[in-house]
């Protein structure tokens, strides 16, 4: 078994409390369910917003979901490089797996397909 990375990212209309944790629990669900993991199989996560959301600490809508509580989190600030996404919420999950590099499904939502069109799907 070894630690994979599983990278998302999503977008916010708005720099509004209820928005960022709905999405950012839109965000992680959907990693969970593309990849086929549990909570237990998590490592950590590091969640990173750009500077302009500042209504909400994402890692919040992760710590209320049932099977989370244990799970380490960590936020930050992304790096402020013009022109950058703006109101965007980007995940680092780290999951113990048997699974090869090429079998990890990221996740890149609304405004964030842009990030990585080759894997956005």
């Amino acid at each position: 078994m070894v630690v994979r990375g599983i990278r998302g990212a999503t977008t916010v209309a708005l720099d509004d409390e209820k928005e960022i944790l709905q999405a950012t629990s839109d965000l992680l669900l959907q990693i969970v369910e593309d990849n086929h993991v549990v909570p237990e199989d998590i490592c950590s996560v590091f969640v990173t917003t750009t500077e302009d959301l500042t209504a909400a600490f994402p890692a919040k809508a992760i710590r209320q979901m049932e099977g989370w509580e244990l799970v380490p989190l960590m936020c930050s600030l992304e790096i402020p490089v013009k022109p950058s996404l703006p109101r965007c919420i980007r995940l680092m999950v780290h999951i113990n797996t048997d699974k090869s590099q090429k079998e990890i499904r990221h996740v890149y939502l609304n405004e964030a397909r842009v990030l990585r069109p080759d894997i956005a799907g």
